[in-house]
């Protein structure tokens, strides 16, 4: 039995179909593919050349404090997460995702070598906030375009290829920062100054070669139909375990964090947390070509195991360097699946038309479970240690898995009852 393809239709529910014409445009080639990674690329060069060094340099003004660079850090992401609800349903209304994409883009490129002008910590405050206000405006649109740009066939692999070059540009970011203050003599001012000529190359880069692409919309879009529209059928289900699994996710601090117990060295975290980065790469693209033949559920299902594992290996292995970096391999595998497919099923679910509406909400549940899941798996490991945390993780993660095996499993039988339309 062919796998189930989004048809295009407005009802949520997803009847055993050819791809729907709306995919046709991009005829199979990746060209926004490639270049719209190449965008994230740049844009994460620029992006990390600043954070990789943001935090010491912030603990170095008056008035800093660790404590301050989390609440900086907790109010720039929740905003960012918050807004992207925003910005898919505006391109939704106006029809136009690319516009958004490049006003986000520019808008984070615009402000962060302002970072060099900080005095005091409110100035980092204040440009940390509109540079994620940057990222929430142009993310769900982003995702959008990429799902409309190329079969729905293909997305697992389109999604995969983009998420390896946005997860290089993370790396060579802050290899870049390093050789420029090493090598050059440039100072962390200099660093976020410099950080400019990536982004604009990524702005240019998105302006003269990415392509608008929107599916055929019906009529007018209308707020509180398009919501009623996309929050039917079973991407609800899936938003629900989408939200468990998040409620029980943490972020690679917490690896980094195990990493630095467990006796690594802090010269040798850096490279703790670019083996995370290796690994998501090396599995980004692969996961994405399985999810295209195998299914995008059964595929997201082996990622939420690989987070299953990162739970038990903290909650009963012994800590050791061994231990910290067999973690950090598993949990950057498992970003690296899950990142990728959760993206490419949002489509599947959802008519173009709507699409930067359920990347809105798809990003609003991932967002507040995921800040909401960081703040309780922190208390726990504060005040009782590791494997608190980590039984906390892997009971909701345990269930997450359940849920998206009783998912699946109907969704096949869905499929086995219903006659396939040639």
């Amino acid at each position: 039995m062919a796998r189930i393809l989004d048809t295009g239709n407005e009802s949520g529910v997803r009847p055993v179909k050819a791809a729907p014409k709306e995919d046709s445009p991009a005829s199979g080639k990746l060209r926004n593919v490639y270049t719209l990674g190449l965008v994230s690329l740049l844009t994460d060069i620029s992006s990390e050349m600043v954070f990789s060094v943001l935090p010491t340099f912030l603990l170095s003004l008056p008035g800093s404090s660790v404590e301050l660079l989390g609440l900086i850090e907790g109010a720039a992401e929740g905003l960012s997460y918050a807004l992207r609800s925003v910005s898919g349903i505006f391109s939704d209304m106006f029809r136009k995702r690319k516009l958004l994409v490049l006003i986000g883009y520019g808008l984070s490129t615009i402000v962060k070598p302002l970072f060099a002008t900080a005095r005091v910590a409110s100035d980092i405050l204040v440009i940390r906030v509109v540079d994620r206000i940057g990222k929430a405006i142009r993310t769900s649109p982003r995702d959008a375009l990429l799902s409309d740009s190329v079969p729905a066939e293909k997305r697992g692999m389109a999604f995969g290829i983009h998420k390896t070059l946005d997860l290089s540009g993370s790396i060579v970011g802050p290899i870049v920062a390093s050789a420029l203050m090493l090598f050059v003599g440039l100072t962390v001012r200099d660093v976020f100054w410099l950080s400019f000529i990536p982004g604009t190359i990524a702005l240019m880069v998105l302006l003269f070669l990415v392509q608008e692409r929107f599916g055929k919309g019906k009529g007018e879009y209308r707020l509180l139909q398009g919501m009623r529209i996309v929050l039917r059928g079973r991407f609800v289900t899936l938003l629900v375990l989408v939200g468990l699994f998040s409620l029980g996710a943490f972020s690679a601090s917490f690896v980094l964090i195990y990493a630095k117990e467990a006796g690594v060295r802090d010269s040798l975290i850096p490279l703790v947390y670019m083996i995370i980065n290796v690994a998501s790469i090396l599995v980004a693209i692969p996961s994405g070509i399985l999810s295209d033949r195998i299914g995008r559920e059964k595929t997201l299902f082996i990622g939420y195991g690989l987070f299953l594992s990162v739970s038990l290996l903290i909650l009963f292995s012994f800590v050791s360097l061994s231990s910290a970096f067999l973690i950090a391999v598993v949990f950057g595998a498992y970003e690296g699946i899950v990142a990728t497919v959760q993206r490419a099923l949002v489509p599947e679910y959802a008519a173009s038309s709507y699409r930067g509406t359920a990347y809105g909400l798809y990003y609003l549940v991932v967002g507040s479970a995921f800040f909401g899941s960081n703040a309780v798996v922190g208390a726990l490991w504060g005040f009782m240690g590791p494997r608190a945390s980590a039984t906390y993780s892997a009971v909701l993660t345990t269930a997450a898995v359940v849920g998206m095996m009783l998912f699946t499993s109907r969704r096949n039988e869905e499929a086995a009852i219903r006659p396939e339309i040639h």
